[in-house]
């Protein structure tokens, strides 16, 4: 299982500590490539995107008409996180449907 994310975000922290045998990568440290953007957004559509998060507030009108691939490309933080690919497929975020799906109560 693997866990992509910051390790500077609240949510893949509490995600990482109830997974500890999950592999954690930081993708401010390790950028995601294009394929790997890809996988996301095959997985989750334009809901990859966190368009609550500060990183997006900030960016001007015409940044946030970009696809959704350059904007995870350029600004990492944008991805909502934590993504988590386990062997029974990818989840997006750590909400009570994907900690039940993760045996976590």
């Amino acid at each position: 299982m693997e866990i992509w994310g910051l390790k500077t975000c609240d949510t893949c922290r509490k995600a990482v500590k109830a997974l500890p045998d999950a592999v954690f990568r930081d993708v401010r440290a390790k950028p995601l490539d294009n394929d790997e953007i890809a996988q996301i957004l095959t997985a989750f559509g334009e809901s990859a995107v966190n368009k609550a998060s500060t990183t997006w507030r900030g960016l001007a009108d015409a940044e946030k008409t970009a696809d959704p691939a350059s904007l995870l490309a350029t600004y990492p933080a944008l991805m909502k996180r934590p993504v988590i690919w386990a062997a029974d497929g990818p989840y997006l975020g750590w909400t009570p449907k994907v900690r039940a799906a993760m045996g976590v109560t």
